[in-house]
């Protein structure tokens, strides 16, 4: 009986003492995150905006992080299959995703997606906006979209404007456009921004929904007209260019945002050391400039913020695009 109490004290001490190494262990491998490079995934082509603000976030984490910051960049189906191969990797702090608003709340909504957002992703950081614009070509007798809004209703279905990538930021901006203002343009459909950028400027096409660092060096250069932005604040190139909020059409927000999500899973305690390393390295003064030069601004926040954010803009994008009937193909 005495030899059996023993053992059971015995038993029961190596368990506590198994606890505390584990926790211990658990502590340790926390304070040591990262302990090796952490890979950044971009799901487009390397020289493009959303790669632009990905590797200039990940230069910067190099400092707080303590560790490089890879991007690796996995291409194909409108930045899906990138998104899948994060949500499958393991959920350690090492692969990330650098995501946008199309791929994150949108994709999902258009097509069968191979990850589900809210489910198969942990939200890190908030990274930036980058503003759509509404351009026209300079020769049009139009100041603003409530003027092109006129113009649209006088001649119902004849203005041009250049649909860049179906289900994308720009094309259902437009959409929102034409249903605020009760209006209906031809929408022409283009593969990526240069050739309707071409169209534009030679004048076979009236106007654009374009970001920021696509129509910027035209805008300056007096060859197209800025009407509006779709965001909800205006574009920082473009401080003197008015929302369409603030133009009367209160329903045509398309916010263009980058951010980071880490597989489900990741443990809460790397989310934060992620969360706080993004916001040192996008309030530095360097990246606040570089970012504004493309038309783009910071936006770091706390992780709940960003979290209710993704979900408000998933469960908005979801409602609009099943209410206006909206087609990827």
């Amino acid at each position: 009986m005495i030899a059996s109490t023993v053992l059971g004290r015995f038993a029961s001490v190596a368990w506590m003492i198994g606890l505390a190494l584990a926790a211990a262990n658990a502590a340790a491998e926390e304070r040591t995150y990262p302990d090796r490079p952490v890979r950044l995934v971009v799901g487009f082509s390397a020289g493009g905006t959303t790669d632009f603000m990905a590797r200039l976030l990940a230069e910067r984490l190099r400092g707080p992080l303590g560790q490089t910051v890879i991007v690796e960049n996995r291409t194909g189906a409108n930045g899906a299959i990138g998104a899948e191969y994060v949500a499958r990797s393991e959920p350690d702090g090492y692969t990330l995703y650098f995501t946008t608003a199309g791929v994150a709340v949108i994709y999902p909504h258009l097509r069968p997606a191979p990850y589900d957002t809210l489910r198969d992703f942990a939200p890190v950081s908030l990274v930036a906006f980058n503003s759509t614009m509404l351009v026209v070509n300079a020769a049009m007798p139009v100041k603003s979209a409530v003027d092109l809004a006129a113009l649209a209703r006088a001649a119902p279905g004849k203005i041009t404007i250049a649909i860049t990538a179906l289900g994308s930021v720009s094309h259902l901006g437009l959409v929102l456009f034409e249903s605020a203002a009760g209006v209906e343009f031809q929408q022409v459909p283009y593969r990526g921004a240069a050739p309707a950028m071409t169209d534009l400027l030679g004048g076979t096409l009236n106007g654009v929904f374009g970001d920021g660092p696509t129509v910027v060096a035209q805008v300056r250069a007096g060859s197209i007209r800025a009407l509006a932005a779709t965001s909800k604040q205006r574009a920082s190139i473009f401080p003197d260019v008015p929302t369409f909020v603030e133009q009367g059409f209160a329903d045509t927000v398309a916010d263009q945002w980058a951010g980071v999500l880490a597989p489900a899973r990741t443990p809460p305690e790397v989310i934060g050391k992620l969360n706080a390393a993004i916001a040192v390295a996008l309030n530095d003064a360097d990246v606040h400039a570089k970012l504004r030069e493309t038309g783009t601004t910071a936006a770091p926040g706390p992780v709940g913020e960003f979290s209710r954010y993704l979900s408000d803009e998933y469960t908005r994008w979801g409602r609009i695009i099943r209410e206006k009937s909206i087609k990827a193909e």
